[in-house]
């Protein structure tokens, strides 16, 4: 419990830092609003980052070399816990945006960091209000910034399968034109989902997969593109396992 209770203790002092870090955020922005993205990016990694090292986090990172650096792109993973976001985001070389659930849009402070982040708040009761965010997320990586989606839906407790990817969810690269990267994580469920609220000093592995552009695809694997991406998310899974 003694991590979990620092962790806590760290991200009451880092909210409550938060609040002048907004003014100043705000001031960056309106003299260049690129500073301000860059300098949000760089401030909530650091805190990520933190995050990690008190939890005792060490992980194995494949494929960085696979995330062009001069195009937006969707990142495609599997999502056991959510120590997902906190790792994968940690390692993000450009500006990059999390499609959340809507819930997260309530919490004070975190949705400020999130909204500066270009992350977007999915209700996924509400098909209009969910296809509003989708064309949202499109029209954000059109102008450069890359997107990361769970389309299983929500965190899985299954110990090697996933969920039925939500076909729609790509619609973020099939509309925008962009590649899909597969960020594929293990292990990250022990941190603290299988024993919670207890956090471990655990190993885990995060690969980012080689870019494919739907475009190349048959016309069978784009129609079931969730299909495909989800395969892929798998095989590498089973053989990271090996890794840990």
């Amino acid at each position: 419990m003694i991590r979990l209770v620092i962790i806590v203790i760290f991200l009451v002092v880092f909210f409550l830092f938060s609040i002048p870090m907004f003014g100043i955020e705000w001031i960056i922005g309106k003299i260049n609003k690129r500073a301000k993205d860059i300098s949000s990016l760089r401030i909530v990694q650091w805190a990520f980052k933190v995050i990690l090292f008190l939890s005792g986090v060490r992980t194995k990172v494949i494929g960085l070399e696979n995330i062009p650096k001069d195009e937006p792109v969707l990142f495609v993973g599997n999502h056991k816990s959510n120590f997902d976001i906190i790792i994968s985001y940690a390692k993000m070389p450009n500006l990059t945006g999390f499609v959340a659930k809507k819930e997260i849009e309530k919490i004070p402070l975190l949705r400020t960091w999130m909204r500066y982040l270009y992350c977007l708040f999915l209700d996924r009761k509400d098909i209009k209000e969910g296809l509003k965010t989708i064309l949202e997320g499109i029209d954000q990586i059109k102008h450069g910034i890359s997107m990361v989606i769970f389309p299983e839906g929500s965190r899985n407790s299954f110990e090697d399968g996933m969920r039925p990817f939500k076909e729609g969810s790509l619609k973020l690269a099939e509309k925008s034109g962009c590649k899909i990267i597969p960020m594929v994580q293990n292990n990250t469920q022990e941190i603290m989902e299988t024993h919670s609220p207890r956090i471990k000093r655990t190993r885990t592995v995060l690969e980012f997969g080689e870019p494919i552009d739907l475009k190349e695809l048959s016309a069978e694997d784009r129609k079931f593109a969730g299909a495909y991406i989800q395969k892929i998310i798998e095989a590498k899974y089973m053989e990271n396992k090996k890794l840990l």
